[in-house]
């Protein structure tokens, strides 16, 4: 008779439940299961992706990312021109190679 007990076995880890009413996805920044938006962010296709497919802490990196490209490119958010440039750097944040700085970039230099 085969031992059931097998005492080197460690158990497999549970998968974490999501905190309640919270929505999961499989966030195409982290490539792990992590609590989704509440909300899509953006309008048309891209809004639809993003919200399916990233989570609230990629969004977090994302926002700050943003601020960065409205200022280097001088953007407007209300221009619809500014708008699809915004698209397009949301696009390849998330799903391309990542966005691409503006050309002659400095990254500010850290106060420390």
């Amino acid at each position: 008779m085969a031992n059931e007990k097998c005492d080197d076995a460690k158990p497999a880890a549970a998968p974490v439940p999501a905190p309640a009413g919270e929505r999961m996805v499989m966030c195409v920044k982290f490539g792990k299961m992590m609590p989704g938006l509440d909300r899509v962010p953006w309008k048309g296709e891209i809004g639809k992706r993003v919200y399916e497919t990233v989570s609230k802490e990629a969004w977090k990196l994302w926002l700050e990312h943003s601020k960065m490209v409205m200022n280097e490119y001088r953007l407007n958010p209300l221009d619809p021109n500014s708008q699809k440039i915004m698209e397009q750097q949301m696009e390849q944040f998330f799903f391309g190679e990542g966005a691409r700085l503006p050309e002659g970039y400095v990254a500010p230099k850290t106060k420390g």
